[in-house]
């Protein structure tokens, strides 16, 4: 009944969402609609799964609750269609009441107007150590990083980070580097596939390895050597890639999951901290060494100076932080669009024979291989929305969002949406570079539609890398392989990112 109330009242007001509250502006407080005032509706207004006390709508998603095994993009588009394009998920067990977009417009009124200096939640455990656990016993404003600073702190790292990271020209520096990690991991794949050309060890976690080992380079200055068969256990290498792992798994739980840890030093939070004080010393451990193997080398001119040895010379403390960084944010995140967009080229045959065929004509221009790119991180992207925590008040679709509200665009859910991609759930790379008169074209859609890269000044610093990694890596598995898949499809479990889970039923034939 509840249910049925919200979807009627969401509908009546469809119309005069779309035609008038759009064009509300972010500093009034009411909406004047032919002549007449309407107030605007509170927070509490905005619908939502309904909360108990104490634990909040926690019971929706447990056995016998209306979401219970409804996971993913699944459960965002149920809560899209029952409750309409803006909805309230109230705080529970120590997790901040989020109001969920699924509209483009409202979208792009948050995201552009905190576009100065926005404050993106994103690992809260990973920051309480960086700012309060390391610091416990002094004051300190230092920076902390990209992923846990926000405002001011953040402005000044980014700042500095940005003439590094965002320079075209130093990424290029890695194009030969980062083509010899692929063709390392291509010779391992043919090296571990059995009888049936399936590669022996779990698909995820070797995809893990040459994204790595790939990031690496870039962000350490070296090769870890993640594909040799004979790395110890106890090595450092081997500590870190486990670390890095650890780091995801204790995020999921801890970020992403409901938690006490924010009100007592729970079991989980220790063992997390362990682990992020470790991974730090790793990555501390690699740039000492790779700082020892500079100054062997002798000086370069500017131009031959790669990203570590840049930000060394802007302050180490910077470069130390803004590797352990690239680690946290370089490695799931390009595995999981590789997997994807695998899955999804395996699927269709014809585009992945489309591909081949640019691929082996050996132009510098690849334009099919970035639709193809584009096209997968749109219909299996590495995240479902972006985050953003308000630093104003907002007037969205005739709520008043208050400053200090924690707000989500579901991208996900709006790039599947018929309205903005004409047959949204088939891969089709050609609408990423067909004519703008053709139906087809992406550009016909709301700009903030889709943003797997974030959106302005926080748009993700390392996409010139993910790139370079992705479409290196990708170029070598389809000269060498014809990539089939067999059963159902992949399983994709939304936490900390949207992770493909097994069966991996990738199958690699030799052209």
């Amino acid at each position: 009944m509840y249910s049925t109330k919200i979807r009627i009242l969401n509908s009546e007001l469809g119309v005069l969402q779309k035609q008038i509250l759009r064009s509300a502006a972010v500093s009034s407080t009411s909406i004047k609609v032919e002549d007449a005032t309407v107030p605007l509706k509170s927070l509490k207004d905005i619908p939502g799964p309904p909360s108990l006390p104490i634990i909040g709508p926690l019971h929706n998603f447990l056995p016998g609750g209306m979401f219970y095994n409804v996971k993913g993009i699944e459960l965002n588009k149920k809560m899209n269609e029952m409750y309409g394009p803006i909805v309230r998920l109230d705080s529970m067990l120590g997790m901040n009441l989020i109001v969920a977009l699924y509209d483009a417009e409202s979208t792009a009124q948050v995201f552009r107007g905190e576009n100065w200096m926005p404050v993106r939640p994103g690992f809260p455990s990973l920051e309480y150590y960086r700012k309060n656990y390391k610091h416990r016993n002094e004051e300190s404003s230092k920076p902390t990083g990209l992923i846990t600073d926000h405002l001011e702190p953040w402005k000044e790292f980014r700042s500095a980070m940005n003439p590094v990271l965002m320079q075209p020209k130093t990424i290029r520096l890695y194009t030969n580097a980062i083509d010899q990690v692929a063709q390392d991991m291509i010779s391992r794949m043919k090296s571990t596939r059995d009888e049936n050309n399936m590669l022996r060890g779990q698909f995820d976690i070797e995809m893990n390895l040459w994204a790595l080992e790939s990031i690496a380079v870039v962000a350490l200055g070296t090769r870890l050597n993640c594909f040799d068969p004979n790395l110890a256990e106890d090595s450092p290498a081997r500590r870190l890639i486990h670390r890095v792992n650890d780091f995801f798994n204790y995020a999921e739980a801890l970020d992403y999951k409901p938690s006490l840890w924010k009100y007592i030093s729970t079991p989980t939070l220790k063992k997390a901290i362990e682990t992020y004080e470790d991974l730090e010393n790793l990555t501390k451990y690699f740039i000492q060494k790779a700082m020892e193997e500079l100054k062997k080398n002798g000086g370069k001119s500017n131009d031959e100076k790669g990203v570590l040895e840049k930000l060394l010379e802007i302050n180490e403390e910077f470069a130390y932080i803004m590797a352990a960084d690239m680690l946290f944010a370089g490695v799931d995140t390009t595995a999981t669009t590789m997997m994807g967009t695998l899955y999804l080229l395996a699927k269709n045959p014809d585009k992945q024979q489309k591909l081949r065929e640019e691929v082996m004509s050996k132009s510098d221009k690849k334009p099919y291989m970035r639709a193809c790119i584009k096209e997968s991180m749109r219909l299996m992207p590495v995240i479902s929305g972006n985050f953003r925590k308000t630093t104003k008040d907002y007037n969205i679709l005739g709520y008043h969002i208050p400053k200090g509200t924690y707000v989500v665009s579901m991208h996900h859910n709006m790039s599947l949406n018929e309205e903005n991609f004409p047959r949204a759930t088939e891969f089709i790379p050609e609408r990423w570079i067909v004519d703008k008169d053709d139906p087809l074209y992406h550009g016909n859609a709301h700009p903030f539609v889709y943003a797997p890269f974030g959106f302005g000044v926080r748009m993700c610093i390392g996409r010139r890398i993910a790139e370079l990694e992705v479409e290196s890596f990708l170029a070598r598995i389809v000269e060498n392989f014809k990539v089939e898949w067999f059963g159902p499809p992949p399983k994709v479990v939304q936490a900390a990112l949207n992770y493909v889970r097994g069966p991996f039923n990738y199958v690699f034939k030799d052209l």
